[in-house]
């Protein structure tokens, strides 16, 4: 079961500095979690991709924070919300490479390989749903023959 640890944090994506907020508070939650500093850096990244695809595509709207204990495993949960006109074609917006006119991101397809679990939600004219979850990761494995 992935039980909060806190209440969740409900953050609003309205503006650039919303943006920059959000990024903030990710990476210190991460930080605080025990996520090493390549694991926050990959997750700040999908943050950043799928923060501003709320407020671009769908016109603001919030992530909701939620940290997570399951036994002796800690994680990040982030539901990026809006009520924009939702994706019309989601298989498309997953493809690899795929990107809207002015996207300079890695799109939804690289936001999801940068986290550990990726769920999209979304309806045309009702708005879209994206919820990334991140788990600590342990120490890296030793290289094949290290001492």
């Amino acid at each position: 079961m992935h039980a909060p640890l806190v209440p969740t944090a409900r953050l609003p994506i309205g503006s650039d500095a919303d943006l920059a907020r959000v990024r903030r508070r990710v990476r210190q939650a991460a930080a605080g979690l025990g996520f090493r500093l390549v694991q926050q850096t990959k997750l700040v990244t999908a943050v950043s991709e799928l923060a501003r695809n709320t407020l671009v595509h769908g016109g603001g709207g919030h992530v909701e924070m939620t940290l997570l204990g399951d036994g002796a495993r800690r994680g990040l949960r982030l539901s990026f919300v809006d009520a924009g006109p939702g994706i019309r074609d989601v298989d498309l917006a997953m493809t690899d490479g795929h990107t809207s006119a002015d996207g300079l991101g890695p799109g939804l397809s690289g936001a999801r390989r940068l986290v550990q679990e990726f769920a999209l939600d979304s309806t045309p004219g009702r708005g879209t749903t994206v919820t990334i979850t991140d788990w600590v990761s342990g120490l890296p494995s030793p290289r094949a023959g290290a001492p």
